[in-house]
């Protein structure tokens, strides 16, 4: 996979305001395809001339051919390079290193007014590219990412290197937050949590809470009907049984274990209940977790479809689930299914201390919060099912669409936009 550039060194509309877009996510991943090319799409309907630089995972060439001709109907340029995974460090440092290259290239070609970066190593560029061509700079921050490889595991603070690593990162989210034209965080506790970090040059950071929206038309309760069958046989659903849903990665953050444990009580009260996971996950280590518990086969069900199928799938099930790991970095973590979940109108089971979703589903009631991972905590859940199957699917919906409309983040960016290209 090689770059590709505009062969005629053009932008699409050349009288249109200039955006520059870094993302280390490939529009081809499932984040790129739900929170970053849906933006991009509405913004540049918005009249940007949008050029995007991805990074993009080896053997997905039929996407990349299919998102290829979607972004150039939609007017946008996209350039992409190829995802370097080993050897650690020296890989991404690699990346970055095409990415600023191309970046660079492009600067020299045409006029740029804004650098959208999409968290913490592609700012890396951005910054640079502020101080080099006095580009209006946006960190678009998404989480506190360095604090996120310790609270992962993935930095490993007994290690030297990584030691370094993280400082490194602190220092220049300091100089993101210093020098940004505009910061974008994802939750009101990570938006309250910076404020205490500090004030720069004695005046407050400018900073707007984006969420992590979603596409209510795409997720909306009412969902094909022989879609629903074709997927009911699929799975083997026969219609009377409880479903209990999870979709999306369950490493890392998400707490599969205490998942499970929960599914276990629920049996209990329910016996014909059963797990679907929408994921791309091995479907392997599901199960042997899952039998290590001593949960039935049959009541685990494991299915992996494209991002536009997953809402067909999720509408199946009366209830959904999902635990995060609640550590510090996780204030702001912005959990895409949370949106998507209520989009569909279904009620949700989360845990507490992640970013702002306790508020919201206190105020919304489009759940309910388990406050510890005990048996007791669960069972106390699990009682109160009855009335959460009760909720109506469109109360909860309309919260997410006050919430979460992709609309509505488009329109919080171009205001964005237009605030630093006007000043």
């Amino acid at each position: 996979m090689g770059y590709e550039f505009n062969k005629n060194n053009e932008s699409p509309r050349k009288s249109a305001p200039r955006i520059l877009y870094l993302t280390y996510d490939g529009l081809t991943d499932p984040l790129g395809q739900s929170q970053v090319l849906p933006y991009m799409i509405g913004l540049s309907e918005r009249g940007y001339a949008i050029t995007i630089i991805s990074s993009e995972k080896p053997n997905r060439w039929e996407q990349i051919d299919q998102l290829k001709e979607l972004t150039t109907a939609c007017g946008i340029h996209w350039i992409h390079i190829p995802y370097t995974k080993s050897p650690p460090i020296l890989s991404t440092l690699y990346d970055l290193w095409k990415i600023r290259r191309i970046s660079k290239r492009l600067c020299l070609q045409e006029k740029f007014e804004i650098v959208h970066c999409r968290s913490y190593i592609t700012s890396l560029v951005g910054l640079w590219l502020k101080r080099r061509f006095k580009l209006r700079f946006i960190f678009d921050m998404r989480g506190f990412y360095a604090d996120e490889r310790i609270d992962g595991g993935m930095w490993n603070q007994r290690k030297l290197i990584y030691k370094w690593i993280y400082r490194f990162f602190k220092n220049r989210e300091s100089a993101f937050l210093e020098e940004a034209d505009s910061t974008i965080c994802l939750t009101q506790d990570a938006f309250k949590e910076i404020r205490t970090w500090r004030k720069i040059d004695h005046r407050p950071i400018p900073i707007q809470v984006i969420p992590c929206c979603v596409d209510p038309q795409l997720f909306h309760p009412e969902q094909d009907i022989v879609a629903q069958a074709s997927a009911r046989e699929i799975l083997g659903l026969a219609g009377n049984e409880l479903v209990l849903s999870y979709v999306g990665a369950v490493g890392t953050w998400y707490l599969l274990d205490e998942m499970l444990d929960f599914f276990k009580r629920m049996l209990i009260v329910y016996p014909n209940a059963r797990f679907l996971f929408i994921s791309h996950e091995d479907a392997a280590m599901i199960r042997s977790k899952a039998k290590a518990r001593e949960i039935p086969d049959s009541s685990i069900l494991i299915h992996q479809v494209p991002h536009h199928q997953v809402p067909v799938y999720l509408s199946l099930s009366h209830v959904s689930i999902f635990f995060i790991k609640p550590v510090y970095s996780k204030k702001a973590s912005s959990p895409v299914k949370l949106g998507e979940i209520m989009s569909m109108g279904i009620p949700i089971i989360c845990n507490s201390n992640v970013g702002d979703t306790d508020r919201i589903i206190r105020e919304s009631g489009a759940g309910a919060i388990v406050r510890s991972f005990s048996n007791d905590d669960y069972d106390f859940v699990i009682h109160d099912l009855p009335r959460l199957l009760q909720l109506p699917k469109q109360g909860i919906r309309q919260a997410a669409v006050q919430l979460f409309s992709l609309s509505k983040g488009v329109d919080q960016y171009h205001q964005v936009y237009q605030k630093l290209i006007e000043h």
